[in-house]
């Protein structure tokens, strides 16, 4: 996707949907998710049309306690959480040396620049390569909903991840249409175990910095 001819993310999910509904479909989805509070409005919406599995790979957490944390509170969500169709959970490998290497050379670079991006790569692929590997009908993640993603950037990376490995990318932006806002709602309405930094030890380290002039 080159500048000048950006794509409108919703409305092309919102596309998939109604086509998928006219020839009365409830394809697979394959939902990489990077932690409960972000996949709650992307569970609530999506699982209306699509039959989800919610993969949670996220090598990018630093600390080993933190990270079963996060993949409990997913775990209690998704059993909590009323649906139109069942919702299933794939964990993926916990694997931060994949991160470590990723990020080398990238470490100051702040968030949401190529680190991230590089992140954003190797969280995508894995979701792909297991979404084939597993005959999803499509893949996709709910990293675009939170302000600090690039959803641009993700779907572009989604959209290459696609070609290699001959499965459809669902386009998504899901911050539109409030999607963000919904999503702390329902953080609070199910008591979520919310962080103000992604995982990674230098988002963390800047969250706190930014704490700390602050005061």
């Amino acid at each position: 996707m080159k500048n000048g001819n950006k794509k409108n993310f919703q409305k092309e999910l919102e596309k998939i949907i109604q086509k998928n509904q006219e020839e009365d479909k409830v394809p697979t989805l394959l939902l990489h998710s990077c932690c409960a509070p972000c996949s709650s409005y992307c569970l609530e919406y999506l699982s209306n049309f699509f039959k989800i599995t919610i993969f949670y790979y996220n090598p990018n957490i630093t600390e080993e306690e933190e990270y079963k944390k996060r993949v409990e509170e997913q775990k209690r969500f998704i059993h909590e959480l009323p649906v139109k169709y069942p919702i299933s959970f794939i964990e993926g490998a916990y694997a931060p040396e994949k991160f470590y290497q990723i990020a080398k050379g990238y470490e100051k670079v702040p968030e949401g620049g190529e680190r991230c991006f590089r992140c954003y790569q190797l969280r995508l692929e894995e979701s792909g390569r297991v979404a084939k590997e597993n005959h999803f009908d499509y893949f996709t993640t709910t990293l675009s909903i939170s302000p600090l993603k690039n959803a641009e950037k993700l779907n572009e990376i989604g959209e290459e991840i696609s070609k290699q490995f001959d499965i459809p990318y669902l386009y998504s932006d899901f911050k539109k249409k409030e999607g963000y806002k919904r999503s702390i709602l329902l953080s609070k309405e199910y008591q979520l175990y919310r962080q103000d930094y992604c995982g990674c030890i230098y988002s963390k380290r800047e969250q706190e910095e930014r704490q700390r002039k602050k005061l």
